[in-house]
Formats: C-alpha cells, sequence, structure tokens
C-alpha cells in the first residue's frame, strides 16, 4: 500500500505563502522596473509573454497568466496538486505586480545596469519560489514533463526552449536586446543557484589511499569534520581497501587537499558538488 503523502502544518504553509510571495514581487520588480522598459526579456513563457505584450499593447500580466494556465493544468494532473497551486499562486502575485508597475518609470534606462539589476531580482525571485516548492514559469513544468517522455535532462529542455525564444527576441526587439537578454538569462541562473542551494556550498571528497586510517583522523582532527569508511576491492590489485568520505565547504578543499597530500602523495581524491546537506553531523566540530 502507498505511503500517504504528510500534510503541510499551517507554520510551514504559512511560510511558503510569504517566500513565494516575495519572490513573485521581486520577480514582477526585475521584470517592469529594469528589463521590460529596456528591451530585455527573460526566458521561457515570461519571455513569450513579454514579446506578445510589446507586439500588442497589451498588459504583460495577462499573457503571463493566459500562457502559464495550460502547463500549470498539465502539472496539476502529471506531477502534484501542491506544487501546481503554489505555482499558480506565484504567477498570480506576480501577474499583478507587473501590472500595478507597468506606469512606473523605470529605476534605470542604462542597458547594462538594468540587466545585472534585473538578471539579480529575477534570480532572487525564482529562486525563492523553487525553494520553497513552486515555480513562477512554466516552462520548468514542460522540461519536466517533456523529460520523462524522451529520457533528456531537464536543464537541455529549457536551454533549448530558451535558445529558441532569444532568436525571436532578436527579430522583435533588436539582437542587441536578444544578447543582452541571454546575458540576463545566465546571471538569473547563477542567483537562482545561490538561493535554492545556499551561499555556502559544499562538496563530497571521497580519498582512497593506504594510509586512510591516518588521513581519515587528520581530517577530523584539524578539519573538524566527520568522515566515513566505505568498503572498496580494488578493479586492477583486487585488494581489499577502505574509501575515505567526507562532507566539507567550498573553502575547506584546499586544506582537505592539502591534509592528504602531506600524508600520501599518490593519494586519489575524487571532489564532487554537492546541492543541499541535511541532517547527519555535517555541523563543524570545535578544534581545540
Amino acid at each position: 500500500m502507498a505511503k500517504a503523502h504528510r500534510k503541510l502544518s499551517l507554520l510551514e504553509i504559512l511560510k511558503r505563502v510569504v517566500f513565494i510571495t516575495i519572490g513573485a514581487i521581486l520577480m514582477g520588480v526585475g521584470l517592469e522596473l529594469f528589463l521590460v522598459n529596456n528591451s530585455v526579456i527573460d526566458g521561457g513563457i515570461t519571455g513569450i509573454a513579454i514579446m506578445v505584450s510589446h507586439l500588442t499593447n497589451l498588459p504583460l500580466g495577462l499573457f503571463i497568466l493566459i500562457f502559464n494556465l495550460p502547463f500549470l493544468f498539465i502539472g496539476f494532473k502529471q506531477i502534484g496538486k501542491t506544487f501546481a497551486l503554489s505555482t499558480l499562486y506565484g504567477i498570480i502575485v506576480m501577474s499583478v505586480t507587473t501590472q500595478l508597475l507597468h506606469h512606473v518609470h523605470p529605476f534605470t534606462e542604462e542597458k547594462l545596469l538594468a540587466v545585472l539589476f534585473g538578471g539579480i531580482l529575477l534570480g532572487a525571485g525564482v529562486g525563492l519560489a523553487i525553494r520553497y516548492g513552486g515555480s513562477l514559469d512554466g516552462t520548468e513544468i514542460v522540461a519536466i514533463l517533456v523529460s520523462k517522455k524522451m529520457g533528456m535532462p531537464v536543464g537541455q529542455i529549457i536551454m533549448l526552449v530558451n535558445v529558441f525564444i532569444f532568436s525571436a527576441a532578436g527579430f522583435v526587439f533588436g539582437w542587441d536586446s536578444a544578447m543582452y537578454s541571454m546575458v540576463t538569462y545566465y546571471l538569473a541562473t547563477k542567483v537562482i543557484d545561490i538561493v535554492v542551494e545556499g551561499i555556502e556550498e559544499s562538496k563530497s571528497v571521497t580519498i582512497i589511499s593506504p594510509s586512510y586510517e591516518e588521513i581519515s583522523e587528520s581530517i577530523m582532527t584539524r578539519l573538524g569534520r566527520s568522515t566515513t569508511y566505505i568498503q572498496a576491492r580494488g578493479g586492477y590489485s583486487r585488494e581489499e581497501t577502505q574509501m575515505v568520505y567526507c562532507v566539507v565547504s567550498r573553502l575547506e578543499v584546499a586544506k582537505l587537499k592539502s591534509i592528504v597530500q602531506e600524508i600520501d602523495p599518490r593519494a586519489f581524491i575524487a571532489i564532487e558538488h554537492v546541492s543541499d546537506v541535511a541532517g547527519g553531523n555535517f555541523a563543524k566540530k570545535d578544534i581545540h
């Protein structure tokens, strides 16, 4: 029998509503007060809405809502009610924000400043929405569903969609604006990563060495990080050994490599990005 989904508590729902609201307002501000009036667009459904709004002189918020509704309906059926409703709420707030700010004079008419600050606001807004269980654009829903059907990575699908959108922007706004839009989108994706994953980026490290016990002890005493032994067997030598596994912050990677190489200069070290760390005893211990 399938396990029932845990219901969100009132506090969790309130927290989700507050942060998705903030995220949607930030995105609306970024669009209307920085990007749209400078002929710079976002990617995804929002980018299409900006171009259609420009060509028809009708409100941007109207098209953002209308163009996203079909994908929200699909998301409701295929991905989940909570995600779809959170996304619908965020898109409504963003649409209303763009409408309220439509006649407000933009903060700057300098395109480079508009790209920088608009991209940061877009990334922060979308990042907050994603972090708290929603989205502000139906492109992610399309990408998730196409990925399930075709086996393509979600990121690759979004990239292909945006290549088409930014190419169309070149014909609508001119190629300078299209290139500025690409820079905005790139900046926004980097800010999204920071907001969703946190500034304190973590790395997982796997170390293979005959001196695994000494290395493990040094990491714990000198870095204050816990380590784990993983049973392994050499593919060539067929000898049983132990791998040392640990998670450190980005700033500690250099020191960890130095510790390992002091003990065994020939040690194998594999370092990978960790998008999130929760539970266990990741918190750093005091070193006396």
